[in-house]
């Protein structure tokens, strides 16, 4: 019962935070539509000091509906796939995964304002789709995949086929999506063995704390002292 009620929980966690981005994305586009404005300067502009707290903001802000909707299924998937199978690094990765692509698109980007969650997309897939290989799990490989095909065409948008596209955010988030899966290779799930390698493991453990023939010997180690009586006059 208890590990059901874990299970619950586990699947609770990794939908808050994703939940609530996917509400605040589409509450801000809703607002702008109310209020017939648009929040597109708070969006990245490279190498200006008024651009930097795009960083943060961009991720929240799309040009349109299409935009919007493009972008809201794949990063919610992958944002609750992280947080789920990357139990003890799943916030940090998102974390440096949102700012590490805004900072690289700040240092390198076309002077025009970048805004969407599309680098969060890149930046979360890469992530998963290399640390699956890293670790050989089938199961996060499988996700990533998914998701780029339900994306269409993910890897060309790290090319600049479309001057309306940022594909500098493409790129970056891809970029550092592939750096965190290396950094953090050793942390988080790794692959299930199974029973047969096990035993190999067993039995190989069990063959090397087992002394062959060479090995028996007297190991004791043996100290003769030469000792002379000192002549008496």
């Amino acid at each position: 019962m208890s590990k059901v009620l874990n299970e619950k929980q586990k699947i609770y966690h990794s939908l808050v935070f994703p939940g609530l981005f996917l509400l605040v994305i589409w509450l801000v586009k809703l607002f702008e539509l109310a209020s017939n404005e648009s929040f597109a300067w708070l969006g990245i502009f490279p190498r200006e000091l008024y651009g930097l707290p795009g960083i943060v903001t961009s991720p929240f802000l799309h040009g349109d509906f299409k935009h919007l909707i493009s972008n809201s299924v794949p990063v919610f998937i992958l944002w609750v796939a992280i947080l789920y199978f990357y139990r003890g690094i799943g916030h940090r990765v998102v974390i440096v995964s949102w700012l590490a692509t805004g900072i690289f698109v700040w240092l390198i980007g076309r002077p025009s304002y970048h805004i969407g969650a599309s680098g969060l997309v890149y930046a979360f897939a890469a992530f998963l789709f290399f640390s699956g290989a890293l670790r050989q799990d089938n199961r996060l490989l499988a996700i990533a995949l998914a998701v780029a095909f339900m994306y269409g065409g993910l890897i060309w948008g790290i090319f600049p086929n479309d001057p309306k596209i940022s594909f500098e955010a493409h790129a970056m988030g891809l970029l550092s999506g592939l750096g965190l899966a290396i950094y953090y290779r050793k942390e988080g799930p790794q692959r299930r063995k199974y029973s047969w390698e096990i035993e190999e493991e067993e039995e190989a453990e069990k063959q090397r704390l087992t002394p062959g023939p060479s090995d028996s010997f007297d190991n004791s180690i043996k100290i003769v002292y030469n000792w002379k009586e000192k002549d008496v006059d």
